[in-house]
């Protein structure tokens, strides 16, 4: 039986602002060692997403800025897209929350889409850099 890579997280470190929640949600901060299983399937679900202009998931390009779980398992997840003006900027949203509620375990999600800090290039993880002839 092979075991699945850990994925690199290109989430990053500083704190990002919320700008605007999809659907009014609230967010609560999760308890991250309560939830890490719920978390990983959420980011496998990510990483099976992709923006159809570029042929790299939304996970590994860093459109995810935040991934968090709930003691209720409510995900809340932070994103952005790579322009205010992406032809995908109605449907992605949804498409994430939508396939994130399927998860089993999922009670709710929350997606917030904000454009601070505005997406880049060095966002991406060096996979997405190496896919796209960055690196």
């Amino acid at each position: 039986m092979t075991t699945k890579p850990e994925i690199a997280s290109p989430l990053p470190e500083e704190t990002i602002q919320d700008n605007n929640p999809v659907d009014g949600c609230q967010h609560q901060d999760s308890q991250e060692d309560l939830h890490g299983k719920l978390k990983q399937d959420v980011i496998e679900v990510l990483s099976n997403i992709f923006d159809p202009e570029i042929p790299v998931n939304i996970y590994e390009l860093g459109l995810i800025y935040k991934i968090e779980v709930d003691s209720m398992d409510k995900v809340y997840i932070q994103m952005t897209l790579t322009s205010p003006h992406c032809p995908v900027a109605e449907s992605l949203p949804n498409d994430v929350k939508n396939q994130t509620r399927q998860l089993e375990g999922v009670t709710d999600v929350c997606v917030d889409l904000t454009w601070e800090p505005p997406w880049g290039p060095d966002r991406m993880s060096e996979a997405a850099k190496l896919e796209l002839g960055f690196i």
